[in-house]
């Protein structure tokens, strides 16, 4: 199989252009692709996987892949997707973001020896003049096309409507692919079904000044089968970065993933072989459950190592019981190596509290709320009223509960909240 019947087959592609060419330019050549990716935060998350994962298997695949972060068009915003304008960032915030991003790709993609690239449209984009750039590439856009598109006509038929300096974004996205296509040859810009009009915008402007035919490839919206976008929980965001979601944290959501979405989410967020994935679509009940640490473990690994996925797998077995899986079970994944770990509770998200906070008592609600657990006193006293609140394993069973040092186990308390969180509570002198 080719690259785009690869994608294809694993759940990739919503949409391409030039369907029979680009079959035949991706069998014929080592081809060159980008994806941007939008600097408005310091920490790319889950909902970003599906491109990154993409470029991964183009990289896999013999192929070019090129990561250009958006400095210069994150300046701008793009209104894609988007029903009120977003917030305009400063030039340092998005440099420093960029430079987050960059480290986070790092990860899934080999950027050694120019098997891909990282670009950054301010290079060039900075530098534009303003009426040679109207002049130049302006002239080959219809306004009558640009408000049909789906990102332009949401925006402008909203309360807040589309402001001018958004409506510039198309050009810019479509320069960067001229700019791509220039320095790099790059023929294949790829990114999200919201982007179908910038992407078709790009290539026909290359048309109009290269005479040259370039492809476009566009991912569906990821959603669970709740309907909810990926990545979203009642926490909040799952973060690529460490120090937003803990590599236990990110193996944890995983490890939640509904039944139904199992094999989907390995065939888009793990490397295992296509057939392999497939033959578990029979499983149910403790298979399906094995399943899902092998999705788990070979996320986690992907995004954070396999120190990390290891250590993340041990202290969720800690925490929840080992469960054995069948070597029958996607095979090649990893996790049926023997693994040999020293301290396993490494992986589990912790604060440190100061001992003096012990040495007269404190009451479970306060605690729970001085580290993170509970926001309020309020919500830490429902939850021990409905059982869900445990301090060393044992159910906290009275609201007037006083955790004193008799609870320090090895210099550390474990209190959990409900099923699945757990927080490690490291006590120092």
């Amino acid at each position: 199989m080719n690259i785009v019947e690869i994608l294809k087959e694993r759940g990739f592609i919503d949409n391409t252009t030039h369907q029979q060419e680009l079959h035949d330019y991706v069998n014929n050549e080592k081809v060159t692709c980008y994806i941007g990716f939008d600097p408005t935060a310091s920490s790319l998350h889950i909902g970003s996987l599906v491109p990154i994962m993409a470029l991964a298997h183009m990289q896999m695949q013999g192929h070019r892949p090129i990561a250009l972060v958006g400095g210069g068009t994150g300046l701008v915003g793009d209104p894609s997707g988007k029903t009120e304008m977003r917030k305009i960032l400063t030039e340092d915030e998005v440099n420093k973001n960029a430079i987050k991003i960059k480290e986070q790709l790092s990860r899934f993609i080999d950027f050694e020896n120019e098997k891909a690239l990282i670009s950054n449209n301010a290079d060039w984009l900075k530098e534009l003049n303003y009426i040679y750039f109207l002049r130049d590439i302006g002239k080959y856009f219809s306004v009558n096309k640009m408000i049909k598109a789906e990102s332009y006509r949401t925006r402008i038929d909203s309360e807040e409507g589309l402001s001018f300096i958004e409506f510039n974004y198309m050009l810019l996205q479509s320069y960067d692919f001229l700019e791509l296509y220039n320095r790099y040859n790059c023929k294949i810009q790829m990114g999200g079904s919201d982007q179908w009009g910038n992407i078709v915008a790009g290539i026909d402007l290359i048309r109009r000044l290269k005479q040259d035919t370039c492809f476009g490839i566009t991912f569906p919206l990821i959603k669970t089968s709740s309907g909810e976008k990926m990545g979203k929980t009642v926490a909040g965001a799952i973060w690529l970065d460490a120090n937003k979601t803990s590599p236990y944290e990110y193996y944890q959501y995983w490890i939640n993933t509904h039944d139904s979405d199992v094999v989907r989410f390995l065939l888009l967020f793990t490397f295992l072989p296509i057939l392999e994935i497939k033959e578990i679509a029979q499983l149910k009940n403790s298979e399906l459950n094995a399943a899902k640490i092998i999705l788990a473990y070979e996320a986690t690994k992907i995004a954070h190592g396999s120190n990390e996925s290891v250590k993340s797998y041990f202290t969720s077995a800690k925490m929840f019981g080992k469960k054995e899986i069948p070597k029958s079970i996607l095979p090649s994944s990893d996790l049926h190596k023997e693994f040999e770990v020293k301290d396993s509770s490494d992986a589990m998200p912790f604060v440190k509290i100061d001992s003096s906070l012990l040495k007269q008592g404190i009451s479970a609600i306060e605690l729970y709320c001085i580290v993170g657990v509970s926001n309020s006193k309020g919500e830490a006293k429902r939850l021990i009223e409905q059982g869900g609140a445990y301090v060393n394993g044992k159910r906290v069973e009275s609201v007037s509960y006083i955790v004193t040092q008799k609870d320090i186990d090895d210099n550390s308390i474990i209190l959990r909240s409900g099923k699945k969180t757990y927080l490690k509570v490291i006590i120092e002198e």
